[in-house]
């Protein structure tokens, strides 16, 4: 039930290391430790950064055993710093964490795998504090998965969701078979009159035909006293985000029609909302 003065915070993922945005808080990734994020910080960056806003770190690659001992090291930095919340994958994370009594606030965030209360609750008994929810099930699952727990749950809203992840470097293999040359960070592949951006670095992930864009969506998870919702500003320039931002922070019931097309001009016509109204048909039982 809505409290009246509850406030839904945004989390942003930034495409520039310049920090002067109006959200309440960002999600920034560290170099050879996250994957799927605009730019990556080294520690050094991340001790450095002045803001009165909430950090929480991306530590949300699959590790191999050639990243423990960066991963241990700087876990152990990131717990003399005013963090907010690691967002991690691999379990390993939480192992190293709960090895080296460590105390730092984790999001479980495997992008596809928070679609239910009992996940997020098992996860919450083990210390995990916050959950990144799927981008694949709806509004009504949301709400009721909000009902059923007592994690803090974060909610992708707008920007480019990933699609699918391959360790392989698919574009620089597909490349090099044929004796291409491209220097592009970003590729497209187009099935079906629908373009997806690919991003071959530390793995390939192709990502949505569209930016997610729930700005209509928002109003009613603030008035469901969801925590946080992320906005990824992956392939938008850091003026756009700053409108889209402004959008969110203004947008109510009453004008939520009118920025929904006002994003939706920002971002060339190519949004959508995926799966926040449709029906999940497959469900395990």
């Amino acid at each position: 039930m809505y409290t009246g003065d509850f406030m839904t915070k945004i989390i942003l993922i930034p495409s520039t290391k310049q920090l002067d945005y109006d959200c309440d808080a960002y999600l920034l990734g560290i170099e050879n430790l996250s994957v799927n994020m605009p730019i990556y910080y080294n520690l050094e960056e991340i001790k450095k950064i002045k803001t009165q806003k909430e950090i929480f770190i991306s530590l949300n690659k699959n590790m191999h055993a050639s990243d423990l001992k960066q991963l241990e090291q700087t876990l152990k930095e990131l717990e003399k710093l005013n963090i907010k919340g690691i967002f991690f994958y691999d379990i390993g994370v939480l192992n190293i964490i709960k090895r080296l009594n460590l105390k730092i606030d984790l999001v479980l965030a495997e992008e596809h795998s928070q679609t239910n209360y009992e996940t997020i609750n098992y996860w919450y008994q083990n210390k995990v504090k916050y959950a990144q929810i799927s981008s694949e099930i709806n509004i009504k699952e949301i709400k009721k998965i909000k009902q059923n727990t007592k994690a803090q749950l974060i909610i992708p809203i707008l920007g480019y969701q990933p699609m699918f992840v391959s360790k392989r470097h698919l574009i620089k293999n597909y490349l090099e078979h044929f004796n291409q040359q491209n220097k592009s960070q970003i590729n497209y592949i187009k099935k079906e009159q629908k373009i997806y951006p690919i991003i071959d670095e530390k793995v390939t992930t192709v990502y949505t035909n569209a930016y997610l864009n729930g700005i209509k969506e928002y109003t009613e998870l603030k008035e469901n006293n969801i925590e946080y919702v992320l906005i990824n500003s992956l392939l938008i320039n850091k003026e756009d985000t700053k409108k889209i931002i402004d959008k969110f922070k203004k947008v109510d019931k009453k004008n939520k029609e009118e920025y929904n097309n006002d994003i939706n001009n920002i971002l060339n016509n190519n949004i959508d909302t995926f799966f926040l109204h449709k029906e999940t048909i497959y469900k395990v039982k």
